[in-house]
């Protein structure tokens, strides 16, 4: 299900880029640039460490709803989507965290 979420979102996002900035927040976030959208991942990420440092599990699920919406954006920005990032994770499942670093370096 929930790969199912980010599927349609990476799909939404990519209709929005093609709408009118008046019509969309996305479209406008789009429409400003990367560092405007770069500047509303700084913000939720802060909002996240806020919301943990409170303790309030339900704020906290979402100012991460909102940091995770807003990283898709970004990916959209880049023609990649929440699929590429599961790629990547699924990648790494059953690795040392510790190796998978180690092998970044190499590269």
């Amino acid at each position: 299900m929930s790969q199912d979420i980010l599927q349609r979102l990476t799909e939404t996002l990519g209709a929005r880029k093609l709408a009118s900035p008046e019509s969309s927040y996305v479209a406008k976030l789009f429409s400003k640039g990367e560092d405007a959208i770069l500047k509303k991942i700084g913000e939720e990420a802060t909002e996240v460490i806020l919301a943990s440092k409170e303790g309030d599990k339900t704020h906290l699920v979402y100012e991460i709803a909102d940091l995770w919406f807003h990283c898709v954006v970004l990916l959209a920005q880049h023609e990649l989507g929440a699929a590429d990032v599961l790629n990547e994770l699924a990648r790494r499942e059953g690795l040392s965290g510790i190796a998978e670093k180690e092998g970044r370096k190499k590269d």
